[in-house]
């Protein structure tokens, strides 16, 4: 036989369940069954204590004697007269009087040659409860030590069992089989439920054994409302995320191979022309060799940002320590200003907090930043990029504000993915690999916090990162 541990869920839960109801039942049946014989057999003691209450009634002269034959004698007379024993007695109701040797006086007739095997009850100890067998039927024996005037008798009642005994057999035995037809439906009706609770979870567990990359558009929409129909939907939406997840992660490789196709081909061609021509020509030589360089720079610098997109992803695995946002901003700002000089661009650094302190990795801090001057500085052609850096109840954030032509609104959505370009034609004369965004929110996301983009108000665009503050870091704002 097999070991609980080894069995199906679905015969765990039917044995489980089963055997539970089975004890219940079981235990159930049993008092049920124990109950009806107690009150069975009070009953029977009851009705020998009435017949007992009758005979003692003799001892009491003032009490009226209806049906007793003789009263005028005395209640020892009375007592011992045997057609008050015939009065008191029934089928089912045996008395004999002794005295206190144990010797019988007198005996209902239906006692026979039998008798009432003697009592031991005295003055000391006058009443006693007996089950015995009288006239080969088991009974219910009370005895009583009476005092009748100057004599002392034992009076000995006895209520048979056997009519009683049969009907408490019976109860038990309609008892047991309805506890065994009880048992048998339990038993069918957990393996029914277990079946109905574990179906739905084998046809989603096939489901899931089933399902391939190839099939992620597959759904089960089951119109369930209970805890299956919930599994069920958490699946569905499960598959939902991995369907797009597998979408983004083909649409990754597609932009990257169109994004390498142009430096590596750029670099192909030009190393053709110096295999051919680098001897004749010196100028086809430097412009070769300078083409190479900036698209091996480009490609480079793509491996970088995927690089840096993959560490970000990896979130758990990067140091961090407290990094000031404003020393950092202020860093990107001083290195970005010659570039942004270049173009006739004021470069503006302004702090609205005294201190904007988070757990993060500086570099990352420093990238994250300067990927967003850059993108401004690249991005515009006359006016400003201001930058500033202030805290909001428990968060500090950074925002980059440009002069340009800003985002528009159908590209917004999209500005953070990767390889994404909203201009592409215009993009394509701005050097950059088009990872810069989706670098800032990766970032952004393993710190704990996200980014936004719009239109400014007075045309450009801006971008907000907000992140969570070091718990015990200070939040004072400036006037």
């Amino acid at each position: 036989m097999k070991r609980l541990g080894t069995w199906s869920l679905k015969w765990k839960i039917a044995v489980s369940y089963a055997a539970l109801l089975v004890v219940v039942l079981s235990t159930t049946s049993a008092f049920v069954a124990w109950r009806f014989g107690s009150i069975i057999y009070a009953r029977v003691q009851d009705r020998a204590d009435a017949t007992m209450e009758q005979i003692l009634a003799v001892a009491s002269p003032e009490q009226p004697q209806l049906g007793l034959q003789d009263v005028s004698a005395s209640p020892l007379q009375v007592l011992l007269n045997s057609d008050n024993l015939a009065y008191w007695s029934s089928p089912e109701t045996s008395i004999e009087i002794d005295n206190t040797g144990g010797y019988p006086l007198v005996k209902s007739t239906n006692l026979g040659e039998a008798r009432i095997p003697p009592s031991q009850v005295n003055a000391a100890h006058p009443i006693e409860y007996r089950d015995l067998q009288v006239r080969g039927d088991p009974a219910i024996v009370e005895d009583r030590f009476v005092r009748v005037g100057a004599n002392s008798v034992i009076v000995q009642v006895a209520q048979s069992l056997a009519s009683v005994s049969q009907a408490v057999s019976e109860a038990r035995r309609t008892v047991a089989i309805m506890l065994l037809v009880a048992i048998v439906a339990v038993v069918l009706l957990s393996i029914v439920l277990a079946s109905q609770a574990i179906n739905p979870i084998q046809v989603l567990s096939r489901a899931m054994r089933e399902m391939g990359s190839e099939r992620l558009d597959y759904r089960l929409n089951w119109p369930r409302n209970d805890e299956i129909g919930e599994l069920a939907g958490s699946f569905d939406d499960l598959l939902s995320r991995l369907e797009a997840a597998f979408a983004r992660e083909r649409q990754f490789i597609s932009d990257a191979s169109h994004e390498l196709k142009t430096p590596l081909t750029s670099i192909n061609a030009n190393a053709q022309m110096l295999l051919r021509w680098a001897e004749r020509d010196e100028r086809v030589r430097r412009d070769s060799l300078e083409t190479i360089a900036r698209e091996s720079a480009s490609l480079g610098e793509m491996l970088n940002g995927m690089l840096t997109l993959a560490k970000a992803d990896r979130g758990d695995e990067i140091p961090k320590e407290p990094v000031s946002l404003i020393e950092e901003a202020r860093m990107v700002v001083r290195n970005a200003a010659p570039r942004a000089k270049e173009k006739g661009l004021d470069l503006n650094f302004e702090s609205a907090a005294n201190s904007a302190i988070v757990l993060a990795d500086a570099h990352l801090i420093r990238q994250m930043i300067g990927n967003l001057v850059d993108n401004a500085v690249k991005f515009t052609e006359r006016g400003s990029v201001e930058v500033r850096v202030g805290t909001d109840d428990h968060h500090g954030w950074i925002e980059v504000r440009d002069t340009g032509a800003g985002i528009a609104e159908h590209d917004l959505p999209r500005v953070f993915e990767r390889f994404y370009r909203a201009d592409r034609a215009r993009s394509r004369s701005v050097p950059g690999t088009g990872l810069g965004l989706a670098i800032v929110r990766s970032i952004a996301r393993v710190h704990g916090g996200s980014v936004t983009a719009g239109r400014a108000d007075g045309g450009g665009s801006f971008f907000r990162v907000v992140m969570p503050l070091l718990p015990d870091a200070p939040l004072t704002g400036l006037s």
